[in-house]
């Protein structure tokens, strides 16, 4: 049982993170909405450099990525959160059901990563050359934060056998 409460406090950890991300966006949306707008309009990156041409200096295409990012922050706390809920309510089953309940805690995880991995390193960093920002380069946390999710992924997948019943 102490392996099995385990799984879902990370589970329940990882959508109190991706919860305070979302919440943080969403209450400070100034200073995260600038750096929105600093990586996609590359104005902090190496001058002259030649992937200028990718930029993007549309306010409203900077807000809708921005709600973009919030909205796959979000969507990970409620598939967190309904792994989690999956993981309790089998906590007392067989192992075949506790390890058939872990599914939303490999889908709240693509969506992590999808949105920490994905939106961060591949488009923000290499597509809007967020690697040549000393201000506004996001790729040490975002790299952070989807490996301490793909680490409780590998330990939350490790298949739980039947409980020891006394």
């Amino acid at each position: 049982m102490t392996l099995r409460l385990s799984k879902i406090i990370m589970c329940l950890c990882l959508a109190a993170f991706a919860f305070l991300v979302a919440f943080g966006n969403i209450t400070d949306y100034g200073s995260n909405y600038a750096f929105v707008q600093h990586v996609l309009s590359m104005d902090t990156t190496f001058p002259g450099n030649a992937l200028m041409y990718r930029s993007i200096t549309s306010p409203g295409l900077w807000t809708a990525g921005y709600w973009l990012i919030i909205l796959g922050e979000a969507i990970t706390c409620v598939l967190f959160l309904v792994a989690a809920w999956n993981l309790w309510s089998a906590r007392n089953g067989s192992g075949r059901d506790f390890n058939k309940a872990k599914k939303f805690a490999v889908i709240g995880t693509t969506m992590g990563f999808l949105v920490w991995y994905f939106g961060f390193m591949v488009v923000g960093g290499e597509w809007f050359a967020m690697w040549q920002s000393k201000t506004w380069n996001g790729q040490d946390a975002a790299f952070k934060f989807y490996i301490t999710m793909l680490v409780v992924l590998i330990y939350v997948i490790q298949p739980d056998a039947d409980l020891e019943r006394e």
